[in-house]
């Protein structure tokens, strides 16, 4: 092995992040060129970086705008780009979302719409149905994202309170062909759940907005009661999106396989272990040690060294709208603090957790690294590890260590990142 574990480890974290990068991934999947106009929309953490690609590689004239999180800006010379609230809407979300809209109304059978839509879409494509204030979706959201619900539920929510989510986007475009390119941070790779599904003809629901507000306890604010107790249209079997096109130029599993290609060229052997892995962070992390412990005890000084990869959407529950810790750091860092105090301290173990949009939850990291001596020096500086853990500090935890990665916004996002060395000899 010719570098630290660690440096290995964050080597295969840029690897995976370059593999899932408009540059690398956008270009096979454009559509033919209409002989109408090409509109382009699009929402989220990539959507700027996917929308001066494809300006770069149009030989056909084209305009519109995108939307991106604060921080997430990329020049374009044709595309507006637009900045708005994320993960909580705001009102240049709205605003966005509104000016997205009309570009689309009043399209032709001739036209184009190339739709760029990424993770973070939904927050900031925020256009609340007609009688719903902004303040009271905004409400909603954030109890929804400290409640542990899955982002699937989270967006059967977003959708049924928006003009603009599952499919209502593509609607207004039709009778114009939608075009619709994916990069894919949801568990599954299901188009209808990235960013809530503008564009995309929506499925048949067995739970409704209702059940799962109930179901998580969230207070329902008395406008948005009244929006969900009318009859909702449903547009699954629109017919006008069967000429549509959607396709998933980047996901969790081209970003893990670019990791495990480039460790076995360094000669490690690389196992996937998911890359759809969802639940709480501390339960993933107590199966991952096990599993790590279990594989170091086949190995000697003559096996090669194995990392273990993951990815998907790892979560931690901090309580519902009624209270609960703001915690200081995200699912990859819990994820790590947990599988630290599991692994024992065992010698020849590292790993890292990254999420692949460069932002950890409400830290400023995009994750951390983990040493076979993280514990032990935490307790050496006066810190409670498991204190910790407990309180959702994890960001305090690999700080105070110096262990946190910064990337700033990469500009894509696929998800967690998770790698597992195992160095030869681990026991």
């Amino acid at each position: 092995m010719d570098q630290r574990p660690d440096k290995f480890l964050h080597h295969l974290f840029e690897t995976a992040i370059d593999a899932v990068s408009a540059k690398n991934c956008l270009t096979e999947h454009l559509p033919p060129i209409p002989t109408g106009r090409t509109i382009v929309i699009g929402a989220g953490k990539a959507a700027a970086a996917m929308a001066k690609v494809l300006e770069q590689n149009w030989s056909d004239p084209l305009s519109g705008a995108v939307v991106v999180p604060y921080g997430h800006m990329t020049d374009c010379y044709a595309i507006d780009v637009m900045e708005a609230g994320h993960p909580v809407p705001d009102e240049a979300g709205q605003r966005a979302a509104n000016h997205i809209l009309q570009l689309v109304s009043q399209l032709t059978l001739d036209d184009l719409v190339i739709a760029l839509i990424s993770g973070g879409g939904s927050a900031l494509l925020s256009l609340p149905a007609a009688g719903i204030a902004l303040a009271d979706k905004q409400q909603v959201n954030r109890a929804l994202l400290r409640s542990g619900a899955a982002i699937a539920e989270i967006n059967i929510v977003r959708q049924a309170l928006s003009v603009i989510k599952g499919g209502r986007l593509a609607a207004t475009a039709h009778p114009a062909r939608v075009a619709t390119l994916l990069v894919s941070d949801v568990a599954g790779d299901d188009p209808a759940v990235i960013a809530s599904g503008p564009t995309i003809r929506p499925p048949t629901q067995d739970t409704t907005a209702v059940e799962i507000l109930r179901k998580y306890e969230i207070e329902i604010p008395e406008s948005i009661q009244q929006h969900l107790a009318k009859a909702i249209p449903d547009l699954s079997d629109g017919q006008e999106f069967d000429r549509d096109s959607v396709k998933i130029i980047a996901r969790a599993e081209d970003a893990l396989e670019a990791a495990a290609a480039e460790a076995e060229r360094q000669g490690w052997e690389a196992l996937i272990l998911g890359s759809d892995i969802a639940g709480e962070a501390k339960d993933i992390a107590a199966d991952h040690a096990h599993q790590a412990l279990e594989a170091a005890c086949f190995r000697d000084q003559r096996s090669r060294p194995l990392v273990l990869l993951s990815g998907g959407e790892v979560t931690v529950t901090l309580g519902g709208s009624h209270g609960g810790s703001n915690g200081d750091g995200g699912p990859n860092t819990e994820y790590l603090l947990a599988l630290g105090l599991a692994l024992n301290r065992d010698p020849k173990i590292w790993a890292l957790a990254c999420d692949t949009d460069g932002i950890d939850g409400n830290s400023q990291n995009a994750g951390a690294t983990l040493t076979p001596y993280s514990v032990s020096g935490a307790i050496e500086m006066g810190l409670d590890p498991t204190g910790l853990l407990t309180a959702h500090r994890s960001t305090t935890f690999f700080e105070t260590l110096g262990h946190t990665i910064v990337t700033g916004p990469t500009l894509t996002n696929v998800n967690d990142f998770r790698a597992i060395a195992i160095c030869a000899g681990a026991h």
